[in-house]
């Protein structure tokens, strides 16, 4: 993480702010059919996404929102950036602000990439003659290159993304708010968007970044804001609020595992994590080894059971699995009540950032099998210098 500056003046002021939607209940054709002419209120609920959020956010430094799915993050984001408008409350900026929330949005599918630049552009508050000025780095940064003059209708994603994404940031922000845009793209493009951002920071612009990432945000920021049900739960230190972050999600994820199911003779009920000398863990650095512990519940006394783990990253890739048949492992005969089997991972060559951790226990390997998904989150810490979920020690030589 990079310290700022003393942070300046307040460019962003949030004030008792509250964003509440009306949801309807009807969701099919033929419950609204149904409903037609009957009283609206019946059959709509309101849902508080924001709930009554205080902010002020100073020039130069780097705000990351952070929370669960649901918590509210991407609508503080559109409030601040004036997409959205507050239910109650007030927001008040100062400077040029640029939005990197729906990349692309304002882009015509019959123009062609040259003219959606200056199109997209004058929507985000540039003159033609800025435009002029900026084409070239746009074009450039994008990387698209005789495809500038083709129609949108035919770009790839990624091709898609890369010039919404070079348009936005040339547009010479003061407030840069992003929302999920650096999860787009191939991972080279990734690193390009950090750099450019990383950029705007050191240049002292004010950046609010809502990301998945605690890796990104502790890369990246200098203050972290964590929202639970719509609400700022913490706000302070990015290391603090990455932390904060964990237990709400691990408490969501126990509130969301399904009851006992007596019907299964052995259950997976947790999972925690163990360095080499058997104290419990939830942080491992690049090669360290991990004993990844998962706790079961035997229904009644087994004379043969099967246990195995998988890690994935936090949108859901298979990082790494393995299970006792695969390790050709015999687990012997189990009483009745709780107890637990180890793997051992002698050396985690994971890349920096957060992963979960998933068990599933049975009689025999895969047959009335307990799952127990996102059992754990663990984070692995460390400068490296590949890209991607998996870490290697790299060298090169020029010949």
């Amino acid at each position: 993480m990079v310290v700022s500056a003393e942070p300046g003046p307040v460019v962003v002021r949030v004030e008792g702010v509250s964003k509440s939607f009306h949801v309807r209940k009807d969701n099919t054709l033929k419950d609204r059919i149904f409903h037609l002419g009957k009283l609206g209120r019946e059959h709509r609920e309101q849902f508080t996404a924001v709930d009554d959020v205080t902010l002020d956010i100073q020039a130069g430094t780097t705000v990351g929102l952070l929370g669960a799915n649901g918590s509210g993050k991407s609508t503080l984001l559109k409030l601040i950036g004036g997409i959205l408008a507050p239910t109650s409350g007030a927001i008040y900026s100062r400077g040029r602000m640029a939005a990197l929330l729906e990349l692309g949005a304002g882009f015509h599918p019959d123009l062609s990439g040259r003219e959606n630049v200056y199109l997209n552009a004058a929507i985000l508050g540039l003159s033609r003659e800025e435009v002029d000025r900026q084409f070239d780095a746009i074009h450039d940064f994008s990387g698209i290159g005789d495809f500038i003059d083709t129609q949108v209708k035919f770009y790839s994603s990624g091709m898609f993304v890369r010039l919404a994404f070079a348009v936005a940031v040339h547009t010479d922000p003061d407030v840069l708010l992003v929302d999920e845009v650096l999860a787009v793209g191939d991972e080279a493009f990734q690193r390009k968007c950090m750099e450019r951002i990383a950029q705007f920071r050191a240049e002292g612009r004010t950046i609010v970044l809502v990301s998945h990432s605690a890796a990104q945000v502790q890369e990246l920021c200098d203050r972290a804001v964590v929202l639970e049900d719509g609400k700022v739960v913490f706000d302070g230190d990015v290391n603090e609020g990455v932390a904060v972050l964990r237990r709400v999600l691990e408490g969501r994820r126990s509130d969301d595992r399904p009851e006992a199911d007596p019907n299964l003779p052995i259950e997976a009920v947790g999972i925690t994590l163990h360095d080499d000398s058997g104290v419990e863990v939830d942080a491992v650095g690049v090669g360290d080894p991990l004993v990844v512990r998962i706790h079961v519940r035997a229904h009644h006394a087994m004379p043969t059971w099967a246990a195995g783990f998988s890690i994935d990253t936090t949108v859901g890739q298979m990082t790494i699995a393995s299970n006792t048949e695969r390790l050709g492992i015999t687990l012997p005969a189990i009483p009745d009540g709780e107890n637990h089997v180890d793997f051992r991972i002698e050396e985690v060559f994971l890349n920096s950032g957060q992963y979960y951790v998933n068990a599933n226990v049975s009689e025999v390997i895969d047959i009335n099998s307990s799952s127990l998904m996102q059992g754990r989150m663990f984070t692995v810490h460390d400068r490296t210098r590949t890209l991607g979920s998996v870490a290697a020690r790299i060298t090169a030589e020029a010949l």
